[in-house]
């Protein structure tokens, strides 16, 4: 195996360096969820149209972030919405009323589905100076972001720190980690005359409806546990305020070492078998939460979730991009638009569910989802 370069290993660590603050801030914001709430004085149904609210945000956006990247280069776009991205968490607790909260997760959405895009164009450069897959690690470090984000939220709510103290405090560790990679991301070049030929949207065909539905279930499962795990542990399961950001903790400690590992078990047991595992895992870990609602059984099941998880994606976009109905691009496209669905609207889908019949309830929804992904992956059969 041909060493890389220095550069070549700047670029890679630049990169993970975007993925790992994406998830850490993440998970610093979600984890005050349950603060945020009391803040505002809203209940799930508020915080389901908050949430709901980032994802019109991420899907108005992603139809233009091609263009924008096009026309100014993928570094460009990353820095830009890296910085926005920390400018805009520690306005969160400022704002005058909940509308103004709305309209600000709005304008988060639009940010962090830009740099959504522009960190994986960056990401797709990486892998073609390495000359080999390596996108499970870059996602692996996104997991350790939130992994890292969650404990940091869990240390600053034991020791009385206030939301926006905390988030200051996030913004100084991303934009530090934030100028480091801006002199080491690939200086890809923009073309301003460039444009996109062919139609903007084509049909799946029926095994890449199969393969996308696998996508939307684990995605959604994903922001599940992502933005409601802490709610779960603090009013479900009756965790004091610093253990319940440990579930999603869990949760993304699990992601991550799935993610460090998938491809090892991936070439030993193959994707069928790979998507079964994950599904029953997740399932059976959830079930385990909802049926057991203490801390620890809960924490304990939440990880159980994130391992299934971790490489059902990974996979569903390998399969997609191997087919031979479609163009490579064209069909990981169709598989990434309806997974990354299941990611934004699943989230507000769970609060007015909470809010009509209760969080557990609407988890056992998503639990059900498992039990449909692991029904599907039992029914594919690779070509």
């Amino acid at each position: 195996m041909i060493k890389p370069s220095t550069f070549v290993l700047r670029h890679r660590i630049a990169v993970k360096i975007a993925f790992f603050i994406n998830g850490f801030i993440l998970a610093n914001w979600v984890s005050r969820l349950p603060r945020i709430q009391e803040l505002y004085g809203a209940d799930n149904g508020d915080i389901g149209l908050v949430l709901f609210s980032l994802s019109i945000g991420a899907v108005a956006a992603m139809p233009f972030a091609g263009w924008v990247i096009i026309k100014n280069g993928s570094r460009s776009i990353s820095l830009l919405t890296a910085i926005l991205y920390s400018a805009i968490v520690p306005l969160i607790p400022l704002m005058p009323n909940f509308v103004a909260l709305m309209a600000l997760y709005f304008c988060m959405g639009v940010v962090t589905g830009m740099f959504d895009v522009a960190m994986n164009a960056q990401a797709v450069m990486v892998e073609q100076e390495y000359k080999r897959p390596i996108m499970t690690s870059f996602h692996a470090l996104f997991s350790l972001g939130m992994m890292l984000g969650a404990w940091s939220a869990a240390l600053f709510t034991d020791v009385g720190l206030d939301l926006e103290s905390h988030f200051l405090i996030v913004v100084g560790v991303s934009l530090a980690a934030v100028a480091w990679a801006s002199g080491n991301l690939i200086h890809d070049k923009p073309d301003p005359n460039a444009h996109v030929e062919g139609p903007l949207f084509r049909l799946p065909n029926a095994s890449l409806i199969s393969i996308g539905v696998i996508a939307f279930c684990c995605m959604m499962g994903e922001g599940a546990m992502s933005e409601w795990s802490v709610n779960f542990m603090e009013n479900i399961a009756h965790a004091s305020k610093s253990l319940a950001p440990i579930a999603l903790s869990a949760f993304a400690t699990a992601m991550t070492l799935g993610r460090f590992f998938g491809d090892k078990a991936r070439a030993e047991f193959g994707d069928r078998k790979m998507i079964i595992i994950g599904g029953s895992l997740a399932f059976s870990g959830l079930s385990f939460a909802l049926l057991n609602p203490a801390p620890y059984p809960s924490i304990v099941g939440f990880f159980l979730v994130g391992l299934g998880l971790s490489t059902i994606v990974p996979i569903a976009y390998s399969i997609a991009g191997s087919t031979r109905e479609f163009p490579s691009g064209v069909a990981l496209a169709m598989v990434t638009t309806v997974g990354y669905s299941g990611f934004l609207i699943g989230p507000p889908l769970i609060g007015f569910i909470a809010d009509a019949q209760t969080l557990r309830v609407a988890l056992t929804v998503v639990a059900a989802l498992f039990l449909v992904m692991t029904f599907l992956g039992i029914r594919y059969r690779s070509k």
